[in-house]
């Protein structure tokens, strides 16, 4: 008996559409029991598949034969605003396939920020009382890859963003909006409202028997409205109440506590106690480029908080560090609106604030001269890791929190961050 995903699609004409991490993983799991369908792969760049049955569609013109199938599997990063889809041609994507046809409990977390924390949260909670959890999804692991290891029993924790939502066509069972900012606004037709309509497919879909758990302080009711969800209801506030003291350097400020509310909420829906919920919190170990602190060099510590795409994710964390001399932004310019964020670092304690292409270049002379502070335009990334040791108060703290996307010189964010690592200990031993 074959799975009901593959049941799905054998008799389907399909495209891949991406050929990354996950357009890999899609063309393995259908491989594995159609060793013989034919299938077309498209990307952007040119490559060679090592399949006799697989064709491929490369270059500027690798999205104009969408309609020519009956199924496209679309991989995230790719965007879909300029192409027009024929009625008779279905657009998926692995977790909405997940979603229709996976046995098992799926909590799925989205969020303009703070989704990969409560997502590992989640996990960890659950994992800490004894469930058979899996960590998924935007994490960095395709959904596909576990999809022949779980079973009824099995807690799939899925991270999932605007990207893998927008063509999504059922919801899970418990599903969490952590906050709601600007991003990817080059993505969407639309713009913001193409974003916001995207991320709330993880709870468009929910039946009688979903909870949604959504960020009550910032008012989420003000993009959606909650009277039309199936399901149970539960806002999160800043304010609210843990059953748990903790203690953690990885979980500074307001935000993450938000997260680990978000977190208990949702496991705990589950029949995940308490006490399992605190070990959980306590023994986090952090996630690489939120807040991830690099070490002390010279005098200085470093942070490296390459993950903060938007100006929220920024205040946040330089408000949860406290000791921020420096303060380092910059990357892909994608249409945001930086005045109140320039207005901010103007009157925020940050002394030092380096601005590198392209994004914090502009944000640096928005802000006023007249403000006291060190403003710098720095050539690159490297340009200002020097300026930051030159500029730094020994004792305080350096961090880079972009604001912005890292596409305009990095692969991603974790690229752009492993980068800056490495800068910081090459200048840091001279």
């Amino acid at each position: 008996m074959l799975p009901k995903t593959i049941e799905y699609l054998k008799d389907r004409s399909v495209l891949l559409v991406g050929f990354g991490r996950e357009g890999q993983s899609t063309l393995s799991y259908i491989r594995k029991y159609l060793p013989e369908k034919e299938l077309t792969v498209a990307d952007k760049y040119s490559l060679t598949v090592d399949d006799r049955f697989v064709k491929t569609v490369c270059g500027d013109g690798y999205l104009d034969r969408v309609n020519d199938y009956d199924l496209v599997m679309k991989s995230p990063g790719i965007s879909f605003k300029d192409v027009e889809i024929a009625p008779d041609t279905e657009v998926s994507c692995q977790v909405d396939m997940f979603l229709r046809f996976a046995d098992c409990v799926k909590v799925g977390i989205t969020g303009s920020k703070g989704k990969t924390t409560t997502s590992s949260l989640t996990y960890a909670m659950l994992k800490e009382a004894g469930f058979d959890a899996r960590l998924i999804g935007n994490i960095g692991i395709p959904v596909f890859n576990t999809l022949d290891d779980i079973d009824e029993k099995t807690v799939a924790v899925i991270e999932m963003s605007s990207h893998q939502l927008e063509f999504t066509h059922t919801s899970p069972d418990i599903a969490i909006l952590t906050n709601l900012y600007e991003e990817h606004l080059d993505h969407y037709k639309g713009g913001f409202t193409g974003y916001v309509n995207a991320k709330l497919n993880i709870v468009r879909h929910q039946g009688e028997n979903g909870l949604f758990i959504y960020n009550a302080t910032q008012g989420i009711s003000d993009y959606f409205d909650l009277d039309t969800v199936k399901g149970a209801v539960k806002g999160v506030a800043l304010d609210d109440s843990l059953p748990f003291e903790y203690e953690n350097e990885h979980l500074l400020g307001e935000h993450n506590r938000q997260d680990i509310l978000f977190a208990y909420t949702a496991a705990s829906a589950l029949g995940a106690d308490t006490e399992s919920c605190r070990r959980a919190v306590e023994g986090f170990s952090g996630i690489e480029h939120r807040m991830e602190k690099v070490g002390t060099y010279r005098g200085i510590t470093f942070y490296n908080d390459c993950i903060a795409t938007i100006p929220h994710a920024v205040e946040c964390a330089v408000e949860a560090l406290k000791k921020v001399d420096t303060l380092i932004i910059g990357g892909k310019d994608r249409g945001l609106d930086y005045s109140e964020f320039a207005e901010w670092l103007g009157n925020s304690t940050v002394k030092n604030i380096i601005g590198t292409p392209e994004t914090g270049h502009s944000i640096v002379k928005q802000i006023n001269a007249d403000c006291a502070k060190k403003l710098v335009c720095a050539a690159d990334l490297e340009e200002a890791v020097k300026c930051a040791y030159e500029l730094t108060e020994k004792g305080k703290i350096c961090l880079l929190s972009p604001a912005a996307s890292s596409y305009n010189v990095y692969k991603n964010f974790e690229k752009k961050g492993r980068h800056y690592k490495e800068l910081v200990n090459k200048y840091g031993l001279d």
